[in-house]
């Protein structure tokens, strides 16, 4: 286990060991995209195994994760971590913030204010988790009035729930000028919500209008769609397809 001093770890990793890292994932996966925007703020090196969602999971990926979902990781420290498998999306990319302190997480032991700025933190990620993440697949299944009707409900969420957390956004979470945990969680979400209200594709195109006009939110928004971090595997054009046929089957089966 390791020890702690004048609030610095001593592991491996704070000795310069990189840490060996297998990231099971897909890139059309907003929870995987996560852990991928965590591993490049963090600067890890990885090799990724591409899971296909698509079909049933093989039994050797099931033994890795019961569960079947993207993303896991399997990771090591000479010496400390030996191929331990982690897994789910929040859990995996809070645990690389904190098993390397940076820009995104500080230590808890950093200063006296690091357990302030992690629980702020963490409210901040779960006020997005259950007042507005949600409401994305049942907008994009919806149609004509109750679509737009949802989308204005979003909005106000946003506006009520989200807006006055992020006052002192610069332009960051938090005050800060690099992005956090919280932008590593919720930018694989935000980023769908604009391109998805592009042009009306799966959303009506007043949502993101509404959420850029906002202003904490907007100027927060605008500087999380361009974090170069979270547009390593985004490739927008074929999200927006693919998603555009998931949903479509989802209406026909729901007929």
């Amino acid at each position: 286990m390791a020890s702690y001093t004048n609030g610095e770890s001593n592991s491996g990793e704070s000795k310069g060991i990189q840490p060996k890292i297998t990231l099971y994932t897909n890139h059309l996966c907003p929870f995987a995209h996560r852990a991928h925007i965590t591993l490049e703020e963090l600067g890890l090196d990885f090799e990724e195994v591409i899971i296909d969602l698509d079909k049933p999971r093989e039994q050797w990926y099931l033994d890795i994760n019961p569960r079947g979902l993207v993303p896991s990781i399997k990771y090591t420290v000479p010496g400390l971590y030996d191929e331990e498998i982690i897994t789910e999306s929040g859990i995996v990319a809070q645990f690389l913030a904190d098993a390397r302190p940076s820009h995104l997480l500080p230590s808890s032991l950093h200063d006296p204010f690091s357990p302030l700025f992690r629980a702020r933190l963490a409210f901040f990620v779960d006020t997005w988790n259950t007042k507005v993440q949600g409401n994305l697949y049942p907008m994009m299944k919806a149609e004509g009035e109750e679509q737009e009707k949802l989308a204005k409900e979003t909005v106000a969420a946003i506006k009520k729930e989200i807006e006055p957390l992020l006052a002192n956004a610069a332009p960051f979470f938090g005050g800060k000028d690099k992005p956090t945990l919280a932008e590593a969680i919720i930018a694989p979400f935000l980023i769908r919500f604009f391109a998805f209200s592009k042009e009306g594709n799966l959303l009506p195109s007043s949502l993101k209008k509404s959420i850029e006009a906002l202003p904490n939110t907007g100027k927060w928004a605008k500087a999380v769609v361009e974090l170069p971090s979270a547009l390593t595997i985004w490739n927008e054009e074929d999200v927006v397809k693919r998603t555009s046929a998931r949903v479509a089957k989802m209406k026909e089966a729901a007929k």
